[in-house]
């Protein structure tokens, strides 16, 4: 059996495509680097994170880009024996625009080096390329109409502003022919993330509508020509969980078709699974899997018979899920990051960390305030599971108090907890607790334990949290004296959510448990965390 999400954590925006036997699903990273999750299985069950593509300066460059800005809605696929990713790099969040510049690059494999990006267009989002049988290749996209009152997290539909698609000519490395407007949506709205497929005649269009949060769905439409006109379904959605607020997977929508090598049939989305009382997914969007049947109308329709998808569908060939470890132990002693790990916006991570200047330790080095748009040392990992815990030991001296290093539970500048070790003028060494528990748009901290508790000069200091649904509670010890000591009082946990703070549409990336450091007294300090440990509850 399929068990949904396939992907859990924050893996938004799934695009699926088969080659042969295997499968491939890219999803969003936002403002994370390397741009761009890559999954790979053959089973449909069993999914393992394989590539992030977008490694270098030249492919991507965040730093600047706002929160839940950067890479959205990628698109993968493959023709001419090799594979094709088109993603968007969003440069503005805020207001009425959303500057979305749309790219290209390509691979003979999926693990290996991808090209340099070529350049599509701007005039909005989430944009997929379509190889027609003919050999011709379209380019679609969302089109964003700045004249609304849209901003935000409030997005008005006339924004949305139907989808758009032009003629992709691989030679010239260019657009070419009329852009047509082929799909003003339903009348959810919001009509966004296009994908088509040609079966039997039939241009198929799926769309993502209604908005990311709790009204989000897959519509399907059809046409006989590329062209259009396209006939809505006559469901409307082929996935949708907006009427059904008991379901399990909710906020179900922005997906993409699939079939298996003897015919059956798939439909990815995204999905979000909410905590009572406040509704909030504090696993952010995740990726789930249906599976789907044509009818004789020609449509396509999920298997239960319902708009709503399922946590178990049935898989191939009785494949069963592999069980992971409950606990995952990070050393630091490959050389290289391990992959679950990420940064922010920089592709120069040599400025924020490395793992050579002290063999076996990841090295933090100081930069930018924790929030920072440009140049923020934070190294952190997916939280996958409601209730989990999340150990570090680190060694640090700072000489001010503008010199910090600790462990966070981290989703953007507004919506973060942290247990840092830093300096206090009458404490000296100390441990303490940052907290900005999802105050838009001032972004303040407040300070949960005041100014902490004071710590020997020099040695190891180990932290930990325990996030328990929507509470977390820090810990701290020196290592090797004595027992993990609390720290502070229990804090909403729940706020580094994409519901927290701002609210539904605010933002939509996922929470992240991680080290970091800072320094701004601008000298660099270094911070050395010598493992790291993330264990299911």
């Amino acid at each position: 059996m399929i068990r949904n999400p396939i992907l859990p954590g924050f893996n938004p925006d799934p695009s699926i495509c088969r080659v042969g036997d295997d499968y491939y699903i890219a999803t969003s990273t936002f403002e994370w680097y390397p741009g761009v999750q890559i999954h790979h299985s053959r089973d449909l069950v069993n999914w393992k994170l394989v590539r992030r593509p977008l490694e270098r300066a030249s492919q991507l460059d965040m730093r600047g880009n706002p929160d839940s800005c950067g890479i959205w809605a990628p698109c993968l696929s493959y023709a001419d024996g090799q594979f094709w990713l088109v993603y968007t790099d969003v440069k503005r969040f805020d207001g009425n625009f959303k500057d979305a510049h749309n790219y290209i690059v390509t691979s003979p494999t999926i693990e290996g080096e991808w090209s340099e990006p070529v350049y599509v267009n701007s005039s909005g989002f989430d944009p997929s390329l379509f190889h027609d049988e003919d050999g011709r290749k379209w380019f679609i996209n969302m089109q964003w109409n700045h004249r609304t009152e849209s901003y935000g997290g409030s997005p008005k539909s006339p924004a949305f502003d139907g989808i758009l698609l032009q003629e992709w000519d691989p030679q010239a490395k260019a657009l070419k022919g009329p852009i047509r407007n082929i799909f003003a949506g339903s009348p959810l709205g919001l009509v966004e993330g296009p994908h088509l497929f040609k079966r039997n005649g039939w241009y198929y269009l799926t769309t993502a509508e209604g908005g990311t949060g709790y009204d989000h769905a897959v519509t399907m439409a059809r046409s006989r020509t590329i062209e259009g006109p396209y006939e809505l379904h006559p469901n409307r959605h082929l996935i949708t969980s907006k009427d059904h607020p008991e379901a399990v997977l909710q906020r179900a929508g922005h997906g993409q078709y699939v079939e298996t090598p003897d015919g059956q049939v798939y439909h990815t989305h995204l999905c979000g699974r909410p905590l009572p009382p406040k509704r909030r997914c504090t696993l952010g969007r995740e990726t789930a899997l249906q599976k789907c049947v044509w009818r004789e109308d020609g449509w396509l329709y999920l298997e239960n018979g319902t708009t709503v998808p399922e946590v178990e569908v049935p898989g191939l060939g009785g494949a069963t899920r592999a069980e992971k470890p409950v606990r995952s132990e990070y050393a630091f002693d490959g050389g290289t990051l391990p992959a679950d790990f990420q940064w922010l916006r920089t592709p120069q991570p040599e400025r924020i960390f490395n793992l050579t200047d002290r063999p076996g330790h990841l090295r933090l080095i100081g930069r930018e305030s924790i929030g920072s748009w440009f140049e923020q040392a934070l190294v952190a990992r997916r939280q996958e599971h409601h209730s989990f815990r999340a150990e570090t030991v680190v060694e640090f001296d700072p000489d001010t108090y503008q010199q910090v290093a600790g462990l966070t539970h981290y989703y953007n500048r507004h919506k973060f907890h942290a247990v840092v070790v830093t300096l206090h003028e009458k404490l000296g060494r100390c441990v303490t607790i940052f907290s900005c528990d999802g105050d838009y748009p001032n972004g303040r901290m407040t300070f949960p334990a005041g100014p902490g508790v004071a710590i020997p000069a020099g040695g190891r200091v180990q932290l930990s949290m325990e996030i328990r649904d929507n509470d977390l509670q820090f810990f701290w010890q020196t290592e090797g004296k004595g027992a993990w000591q609390p720290i502070g009082p229990v804090l909403d946990a729940g706020v580094v959510s994409d519901e927290g703070g701002r609210g539904e549409h605010g933002s939509f990336t996922g929470a992240f448990a991680g080290v970091f450091a800072f320094d701004t007294s601008g000298r660099a300090k270094t911070a050395d965390f010598d493992w790291f440990s993330y264990e299911e509850l």
